[in-house]
């Protein structure tokens, strides 16, 4: 039987603080890409598991994102019965503010999938 939802946060490349809802025995990590000054994009790490899983992943996959200076606050809720998911990426646009009208992507990995 799976655990309940964990919670870690990070920050993304501009210094903005993420707050991320994981199920454990299924992420293994979240990462956030964003556009930089230049042009050029960047990936990086906001939460990595650091129990890794302990049981079997369930059928639903449960994963919170939340960012207050962005206004960012979405749930993705997937039914996986067959458990053949290895990687689910969103992309948002920032509402309003400073940022507004900016892509954010993020990818969520399972942890049995090696890749980075």
């Amino acid at each position: 039987m799976a655990r309940h939802n964990r919670e870690g946060s990070g920050e993304d490349q501009r210094g903005r603080t993420y707050r991320v809802e994981y199920q454990p025995d299924w992420m293994r990590v979240a990462k956030v890409t964003r556009e930089l000054g230049t042009g050029r994009q960047s990936t990086k790490t906001l939460v990595r598991n650091p129990e890794g899983p302990a049981a079997e992943p369930g059928s639903r996959i449960r994963t919170h994102v939340q960012c207050e200076a962005l206004s960012i606050d979405f749930e993705v809720v997937l039914h996986d019965a067959r458990r053949v998911v290895r990687r689910i990426t969103v992309e948002t646009v920032v509402p309003d503010g400073d940022d507004a009208g900016e892509t954010v992507v993020f990818s969520f990995a399972r942890a049995d999938d090696g890749g980075e």
